[in-house]
């Protein structure tokens, strides 16, 4: 058996994780994701796919987040037929977040075409409903800790990786002719001791591994979040403002909902509404609900925190647009977290320029996103065509973020009883990545230590 991986995502980038085995003449792609950011990397979602999509055997998803699965419903598109991989509420959530991202790039294109400010004379998406509903039927699920066998010589298992509802790390068994190998990915590791996830699971033994690298050059963690959080609202509050919150819908809007409604029954900020303005927040937010042993929030309370009286859910545009009359402070919790799009856009056009309001960022802001230029103090940002001026504060909570800081990521390491023949690092911007990588050799002793390019490829198994 020859192994050979080839990198045509999440390399050198924190978007488009993309990793292709080919394992012998059977080809597994790990994760699929769609680049976000930098123009030059959205750009790589239009070119052709590395190879044709048909060749492709199996796709095994680590979890559900754009970055990892958005570019199936392109693949299976252009040809991919073959199964799809990945845990039960990974399933639901990719049905989810699949049907929001063509909705929404739907309507984007639509709205371009009428405003006359794309730079195409026809904007189109990259794909739409009908391309992401032809993904579901192809999706196998299952439960940690299962045994599945991909075919005669590949067998997987799901661990959970603590980062989202449904994450997983994936430890893949290879039975060669006269050894077996094992191979792990990590996908995106959660941090330690979080209020609604688990711990990631701890792994002892690869031969190869793979494993990110977002925080993989800073420590993240705030002393005390809630506190940084209250201090944020009675700020905003004082001064008689709103506070808007870009909130991914997986994971970050429950963490924050948990948060502000402690804070609240604590009496440590007013009673105050809280909006979730996001369909697709809301749609997860239930699922939090049917999947109670996949997470903490439930564990030793008499109700769900989602059932806060104070909590207001908006599905309907008619009521989202409402939002901008109110005349009272409120949280306005909207996606998306990186301020990419979705309805957060229409709170950032009327809020940004009072210089009352405030802006409050709970995660990760990619290189190129809206998010990032507003944490690097532009004075104005274009929304729908137009530069609206920055005028209210822009804040960052750090500690709420679903991937484990380089501390956390040393942890999960730390499992390990002796170092990988490979070890990749990979989904982190380059300096991240470098230092991460830079780190390892230093305190754990590893070598063959590698931070790979997009498109390279590497043998990793000859003749097993």
């Amino acid at each position: 058996m020859n192994v050979r991986v080839k990198f045509f995502g999440g390399a050198r980038s924190v978007t488009g994780s993309k990793y292709l085995l080919e394992i012998d003449d059977f080809n597994v792609l790990i994760d699929c994701g769609l680049f976000q950011g930098l123009r030059e990397l959205r750009r790589r979602n239009w070119d052709p796919f590395p190879i044709p999509p048909e060749e492709i055997d199996a796709v095994i998803l680590t979890h559900a987040h754009i970055d990892h699965s958005g570019y199936l419903p392109r693949l299976v598109g252009e040809g991919f037929s073959g199964p799809i991989y990945c845990t039960y509420p990974t399933f639901d959530l990719v049905k989810i977040l699949l049907l929001d991202s063509a909705k929404l790039q739907e309507e984007e294109a639509n709205f371009a075409r009428k405003k006359g400010y794309s730079k195409h004379e026809n904007p189109r998406p990259l794909y739409g409903t009908r391309e992401a509903e032809a993904v579901f039927p192809l999706i196998k699920t299952f439960g940690y800790k299962e045994k599945i066998k991909i075919n005669e010589s590949i067998s997987i298992k799901f661990q959970d990786a603590g980062h989202i509802l449904g994450s997983a790390i994936v430890e893949m068994d290879l039975r060669g002719d006269t050894q077996k190998k094992k191979i792990v990915f990590s996908g995106d590791l959660g941090g330690y001791n979080q209020p609604v996830n688990y711990d990631p699971t701890p792994i002892k033994d690869a031969d190869v591994l793979f494993i990110e690298s977002t925080y993989g050059d800073r420590e993240e963690m705030e002393d005390d979040v809630a506190e940084e959080i209250q201090k944020v609202i009675n700020e905003a509050v004082e001064a008689g403002g709103h506070i808007i919150i870009p909130a991914f819908a997986v994971g970050r809007t429950q963490i924050v909902i948990y948060y502000v409604q402690e804070l609240m029954k604590s009496g440590r900020i007013p009673e105050m509404p809280i909006y979730i303005d996001s369909p697709m927040a809301i749609s997860v937010t239930d699922l939090y609900r049917r999947n109670p042993t996949c997470h903490k929030l439930r564990n030793g309370r008499d109700e769900s925190i989602f059932d806060f009286k104070h909590i207001k859910y908006r599905r309907e545009r008619k009521t989202s647009k409402l939002l901008n009359e109110l005349k009272k402070s409120a949280i306005i919790i909207s996606a998306s977290g990186m301020a990419t799009g979705g309805r957060v856009l229409h709170h950032l056009f009327h809020h940004l320029p009072n210089e009352k309001n405030t802006v409050l960022f709970v995660g990760f802001q990619a290189v190129g996103t809206r998010g990032r230029r507003l944490l690097e103090g532009e004075k104005s940002v274009k929304i729908f065509g137009q530069e609206v001026p920055v005028n209210c504060k822009i804040k960052r909570i750090y500690g709420l973020s679903a991937h484990a800081d380089k501390s956390e990521l040393f942890e999960w390491l730390s499992n390990f009883e002796d170092s990988p023949k490979f070890t990749f690092i990979v989904h982190g911007e380059p300096e991240s990545a470098e230092a991460f990588a830079e780190s390892i050799h230093e305190k754990l002793d590893w070598y063959n230590v590698k931070v790979p390019d997009y498109l390279d490829s590497e043998t990793l198994f000859w003749h097993i």
